[in-house]
């Protein structure tokens, strides 16, 4: 939950809404770091349009919490002396928690998720029973609290029963859906220049360790801040290649598996010179573009300049909301056309060829999940209405101002045995100009294959509500993962 000490029409009236006022409105957002902003997934989307400011530079590190009497709270775990009250009619099952929260599940939603063996595969963890076989008016025979969960006496030659523990039902309810017990884990971190106080690092040793606790802990800043730096790394480019192989697959692009290169223009891209490059993501032009992006200096010699610059375009995307909120909706909507055309026997572009928008949102619950943004590397725009050509226009420059702000421009001089890693959905980078000769090597990582290995971790070391609720459940953990795994 977002943590703020000054009230939101408070802060619309602090400052003037121009970006000229934005460094000293954000300075005071982040004077006291590491006290920062916090999201929980479910309230990512709130975040998006509020801030944590302070009252003045000397604010002390604790905020506070305002208030939020009408925001539902988490559903405690289900005692087994106060069991739900159960109720059905003929087409669903209601639930009710307490004397003012119901769940209300569909018959055949119900037979559908039946987790028994029969039903569903404990090890592959697909489903067996075919969907198309319950008939549309399915009724239980039966249906009981029991301490583990809700029980359903289903019809059929030989009679079936499911189990539904409690806690992956709240978890998974649809009418309504309810507040989840998300963990701290689950938080995104937004920052903005002052991070460099205290950036997210962990060491070489703690990553390559076996017990890969500290490669969750690596993962987890990623997922948090959007980036994490491995100080202690071995300046080679094996050493290199083999932390990016703890995360996941590296992936093949027209650039190669793992990069290796100079300033040399050995590839048709401005990241081959010498030139200074702005804030942007990579691979607007895939329709799929790569999750992580892995750096490591291995050497500058002979010259001076190359300094990294970080933006987390979360924050920058909060701030454009909050001042300029039609323009934030144009840039959520508006798609943008892009290409990668310096190779001669390559020619990328996405599909579809219209582009995606520069920030891009989950459809179902609003959150800010990705921003896409390379002007270098944008084609033309022939799908812009007439009457929103300039407006689009003005939209980007406001947009560049925020990621161009003082306040949100990170700058950091990479050193051999520093790598660090960028969450490409998330966090812009570029570079200053620079001479001398510079090698630099790294890789693409998946975003599947990222989110996969941190799921597996979460698993391990940060397993959620539901989880430890049912891990005692008879065959809910089979080959090592449960089938009552939320993910599922």
């Amino acid at each position: 939950m977002l943590k703020t000490s000054l009230t939101r029409p408070a802060l619309r009236s602090a400052r003037p809404h121009h970006l000229q006022a934005l460094p000293r409105l954000v300075n005071r957002k982040f004077s006291a770091f590491p006290t920062v902003t916090r999201t929980s997934s479910l309230a990512a989307a709130r975040l998006l349009s509020t801030y944590t400011p302070r009252c003045s530079a000397s604010a002390t590190a604790t905020t506070s919490t305002p208030s939020q009497p009408d925001q539902p709270q988490p559903l405690p775990e289900v005692a087994s002396d106060d069991l739900p009250i159960i109720s059905q009619d003929g087409r669903q099952v209601a639930i009710g928690w307490d004397t003012r929260t119901w769940s209300r599940f569909h018959n055949i939603w119900l037979r559908d998720h039946c987790r028994c063996p029969k039903c569903f595969h404990p090890v592959t963890k697909q489903r067996l029973f075919n969907t198309f076989d319950i008939p549309k008016d399915i009724t239980p025979l039966r249906v009981e609290s029991r301490s583990a969960g809700l029980e359903v006496t289903w019809p059929s030659k030989e009679p079936h029963v499911s189990l539904y523990p409690w806690s992956w039902l709240q978890r998974s309810s649809y009418d309504p859906p309810l507040p989840r017990k998300d963990s701290s884990s689950n938080e995104k971190i937004l920052w903005g220049s002052k991070i460099m106080q205290s950036p997210p690092t962990v060491t070489y040793e703690e990553v390559i360790a076996a017990d890969d606790r500290g490669l969750y802990k690596w993962l987890s800043n990623i997922y948090k801040f959007g980036f994490s730096f491995v100080s202690g790394v071995p300046a080679t480019p094996e050493a290199t290649e083999e932390l990016s192989k703890r995360i996941g697959f590296i992936r093949e692009t027209q650039y190669g598996k793992f990069w290796d290169f100079t300033s040399d223009l050995a590839k048709g891209d401005t990241a081959y010179t010498t030139l200074a490059l702005g804030a942007h993501t990579d691979n607007t032009y895939f329709t799929d573009p790569c999750g992580l992006q892995l750096f490591h200096l291995l050497s500058h010699t002979d010259g001076t300049g190359g300094a990294t610059l970080l933006v987390d375009g979360f924050y920058a995307a909060s701030i454009m909301k909050e001042l300029h909120p039609e323009a934030y909706q144009l840039l959520s909507r508006v798609r943008v056309p892009a290409h990668a055309a310096g190779e001669a026997g390559s020619l990328y572009t996405p599909a579809p060829p219209t582009g995606y928008p520069v920030l891009g949102h989950d459809a179902v619950t609003g959150e800010l999940v990705q921003v896409r943004w390379n002007n270098d590397d944008r084609s033309v725009m022939t799908r812009l209405e007439a009457g929103e050509v300039e407006k689009w226009y003005d939209a980007i420059r406001v947009w560049n101002k925020c990621l161009t702000s003082a306040d949100s421009e990170y700058w950091v001089q990479l050193q051999p045995g520093t790598a660090v890693v960028v969450d490409n959905h998330r966090v812009l980078h570029g570079r200053s100009a620079f001479d001398g000769k510079r090698r630099m090597c790294g890789a693409y990582i998946g975003v599947d294959e990222y989110r996969s290995k941190l799921a597996v971790l979460s698993e391990k070391f940060s397993p959620g509500a539901v989880l430890q609720a049912t891990k005692d459940l008879p065959e809910a953990n089979v080959n090592g993962r449960s089938i009552w795994n939320p993910a599922l």
